[in-house]
């Protein structure tokens, strides 16, 4: 069969059209982050088999990059300001509380046969999924191993939100994963000026500066500047966001770029370490939730409220069950988005660390 796959061209056609296939079957069951779910599935197959091309061009992985750091900057909202700003310091407290559980999670993984110390990092911090498997690569990981764990860690709380939130915090019913919908939205052409911008200023700046992984954080943190700036409060950013099908081939491109790297010793590596990482998911999430409890009872939120937000990770599955539970749903966000910000620009350090000890 690999040997009838003729031509690059060919290669890549194979790979779209079972990619978009994928797409809208993991989208029909409320995959998150279907598009790069099916882009590592579909490209671990046919990399398997022989069929696929060699690699992602980096033009397109950086220009993959860029969007999903565009999209990451612009969840941050200038109301998010006002609702984590008389708390802060308990905020950012157990923000970084939950970024050093995971990390150690991380740590633990990383002792396995086969695994780096920032391989393991990497897969098991929590927050910007996408984010970090996008960098990952960039930073000295393995993108594979940590693209098969940030999303099982994602379909692990996601799966188990819902569950919690009725049967420990009352809840009186618990949505599902899916986008968030509702507010104000721009014209797609605003969404496309902003990301055109965005990657244009913020990605060659992060490059001059020398910012490990600037391609996504460059435009990230000029998406989210805007967004939480007078531009953001006077409404011509507030519900920009970046084309559906843009942001859906960007993902399809990073799934690709860990996809096509597999071989059959790395398949064998990453089944060999899942038992371990999907326990070591599980003991984050319960850490996660005592945090929760201790953000309750230092701010004043209710002790869904602090639950929700501190989950680590499924952030509109978060967005979801915080609806259908009547929450306080920009408290709950604000601190999740905030969270995923400071995951992603704390990353990059903490890479460059345990990468030169590892």
């Amino acid at each position: 069969m690999a040997d009838r796959i003729e031509g690059t061209g060919t290669r890549w056609a194979v790979l779209a059209v079972l990619t978009v296939a994928a797409t809208l079957g993991f989208g029909a069951l409320a995959v998150p982050s279907a598009a790069l779910f099916a882009g590592l599935v579909v490209a671990t197959v046919v990399a398997l088999a022989g069929w696929g091309p060699r690699a992602v061009p980096r033009r397109a992985s950086t220009a993959g990059q860029a969007v999903i750091g565009v999209v990451i900057g612009l969840l941050a909202r200038p109301e998010m300001l006002g609702a984590v700003a008389a708390e802060w310091l308990p905020v950012l407290l157990i923000s970084l509380g939950t970024l050093l559980a995971s990390m150690a999670a991380g740590l633990v993984m990383g002792l396995q046969r086969g695994m780096s110390p920032l391989t393991g990092m990497l897969a098991q911090t929590a927050g910007g999924a996408s984010g970090l498997v996008a960098m990952s690569h960039e930073l000295g990981g393995d993108e594979r191993i940590v693209s098969v764990v940030q999303y099982l860690r994602v379909g692990l709380v996601t799966v188990t939100m819902p569950v919690v939130a009725i049967a420990f915090y009352g809840a009186a019913h618990a949505g599902t994963a899916g986008p968030p919908t509702g507010g104000p939205s721009a014209p797609w052409w605003v969404g496309v000026l902003l990301l055109v911008a965005c990657t244009a200023v913020g990605a060659p700046l992060a490059r001059a500066l020398h910012v490990p992984a600037g391609a996504l954080l460059g435009p990230m943190v000029l998406a989210a500047a805007l967004s939480m700036s007078g531009l953001g409060m006077s409404g011509l950013v507030v519900g920009a966001s970046v084309p559906t099908l843009l942001v859906d081939v960007a993902y399809a491109v990073i799934g690709w770029q860990a996809g096509l790297k597999f071989t059959r010793e790395a398949l064998a590596t990453v089944v060999r370490v899942l038992p371990l990482a999907t326990a070591l998911i599980l003991a984050v999430i319960a850490v996660c939730a005592g945090l929760g409890l201790l953000l309750s009872w230092t701010t004043g939120m209710t002790p869904l409220e602090g639950y929700l937000a501190t989950t680590p990770g499924g952030i509109y599955a978060v967005l979801a069950t915080a609806i259908s539970s009547g929450v306080d749903v920009t408290s709950v966000v604000a601190v999740q988005v905030l969270r995923v910000l400071l995951m992603l620009l704390v990353a990059p350090l903490l890479a460059r660390i345990v990468g030169r000890r590892g």
